[in-house]
């Protein structure tokens, strides 16, 4: 039975050695030389002792994160990625709630990592990548190791300003990316494009795609992204064949005309997961690529990045929801109403999820673990965990899951309860617009819905809203933005929404 995710890379380094396993902006690296690298930096960490200790990697994203990561994992510690564009202060919020082992940079980004002014080991990674592989004692390692000693330790935004660490075992990661590679037939034959930040769960399918099954991915320049013509030349360039990336990502193609360019040549699996995506720009990228393979799949970082999907098998309006699905495999999924009790037919509820899926909790923070991760109230039997999402969600009549919305995105509205999602769903089929968000005006009582795309007169958007909505949902005010900001992992960022526009 497997138990480290380096038997992943321990396989695949002797069957794909000479095959190119990730590329960057500066290097491409095989299969043997990931293997070779990470060994030379798990030995390199021998004399720290950070067996099921973190490591924090203070690199951008790169090939050499990557050598990070599985030297991390080589040395029995579990790794952190720290971006070097991430804020001082931040950063620095991070690593001292992690109190990592060692803090792994180059020469380059070392001077940045000193001016934090904190107490830490720096190892840098040209020197470690020279050290003499002690293969014994790696080897006498991961014959301690279980399969319930974490991976990995992603840190997201709490709702008090202090980040959380969520903490990932290598049993979780096996079991999904098992289930990835069987599902959507992941082989070597498949060349990833990777969007997703290191510090962001979305990133986990790509990597670990590649070292299960010898898949190539290829790292896109982050810049790509703000050029479609760039981007879809550069997908062409490296043949990429598969995507997993945020949805404003495959939205911003549409919106900024990239697929009236050309579409990729080789794509033939877009997956998605992270936000909503829209239907209206799904089905322009359906009809640019109709025989490609689309599936949404959704999941907070709590559960190891997925716990529902949906292949997509036929076809939607424009201003339909798009189902997130079924349970993905060996994961139970619970939608519970205010009463902790299972929802009846189309009965809006908490989605809850319990299995091996779910995380070992929040690094060094107790409190907020026992806040998301409880018992199940349905059980009185013996101990079953489940992680509360804070997602409203409901089926539909096919079985299906919808998501509604976030549960701090429901609010209370002239004595009614309103789903600011569905507004945001009704007012994104307008073919002028190109994206919304609505937030809400707790002191004035307003809905705000913001949006990009062509200015319009705000009374031609309440008589459309009017045939799509209840009264009672139509927004009070509009605003019209040039672009809406995103946070660092792609996705709307309400929160500096409601800076700018309450």
């Amino acid at each position: 039975m497997q138990k480290n995710i380096l038997e992943y890379l321990d396989k695949t380094a002797l069957s794909h050695a000479d095959k190119t396993a990730f590329g960057d902006d500066w290097e491409e690296m095989t299969f043997g030389e990931l293997k070779k690298d990470a060994d030379a930096i798990a030995s390199r960490l021998l004399e720290l002792e950070a067996i099921r200790r973190p490591v924090a990697v203070y690199l951008p994203k790169s090939c050499d994160s990557i050598r990070s990561f599985m030297g991390i994992a080589g040395s029995g510690g579990f790794y952190c990625p720290v971006d070097t564009a991430m804020p001082p202060d931040r950063a620095s919020a991070i690593l001292n709630i992690l109190k990592p082992a060692a803090v792994i940079t180059s020469k380059k980004y070392e001077e940045k990592l000193n001016k934090l002014g904190l107490q830490i080991n720096i190892v840098r990674i040209e020197d470690a990548k020279d050290t003499p592989i002690q293969t014994e004692q790696l080897q006498n390692i991961r014959e301690r190791l279980l399969d319930l000693d974490p991976l990995y330790v992603l840190f997201t935004s709490g709702s008090t300003g202090i980040p959380k660490g969520v903490l990932i075992s290598h049993r979780a990661v096996i079991d999904y990316i098992d289930w990835v590679t069987e599902t959507f037939d992941i082989t070597d034959k498949d060349t990833f494009g990777n969007q997703a930040p290191f510090y962001f769960d979305n990133s986990i399918l790509d990597i670990y795609c590649a070292l299960k099954n010898g898949s190539t991915v290829y790292i896109i320049p982050q810049r790509k992204f703000l050029f479609p013509a760039d981007l879809i030349s550069y997908l062409n360039e490296k043949k990429i064949n598969t995507i997993f990336w945020v949805p404003s990502a495959l939205c911003s193609v549409v919106n900024l005309k990239g697929l009236e360019l050309g579409a990729p040549l080789f794509l033939r699996k877009v997956l998605f997961c992270g936000e909503v995506m829209p239907n209206k720009q799904l089905n322009a990228w359906r009809k640019a690529i109709p025989d490609a393979l689309y599936a949404n799949l959704y999941g907070p970082t709590e559960i190891t990045d997925v716990c529902t999907y949906y292949i997509i098998d036929r076809e939607f309006q424009d201003d339909e929801p798009l189902p997130i699905g079924i349970p993905c495999r060996n994961t139970r999924i619970l939608v519970l109403n205010d009463q902790d009790k299972p929802v009846q037919g189309d009965e809006p509820g908490e989605l809850c999820v319990s299995g091996t899926c779910l995380a070992l909790g929040y690094y060094r923070n107790p409190e907020k673990t026992k806040e998301a991760f409880v018992q199940n109230p349905l059980n009185d039997a013996y101990e079953e965990k489940i992680y509360r999402t804070g997602d409203i969600v409901k089926y539909n009549d096919r079985g299906e899951i919808l998501y509604l919305s976030r549960k701090d995105f429901q609010i209370k509205h002239m004595g009614h309860r309103i789903e600011l999602g569905e507004i945001e769903t009704a007012l994104g089929n307008r073919p002028d617009i190109a994206n919304c968000a609505g937030i809400y005006d707790d002191k004035q009582s307003m809905i705000v819905m913001c949006y990009t795309g062509t200015k319009a007169d705000p009374e031609e958007l309440v008589s459309f809203l009017k045939k799509k909505i209840p009264k009672y949902m139509i927004p009070d005010r509009f605003v019209y933005c040039k672009e809406l900001p995103y946070n660092a992992n792609g996705k709307i960022d309400r929160i500096a929404l409601k800076k700018s526009y309450i």
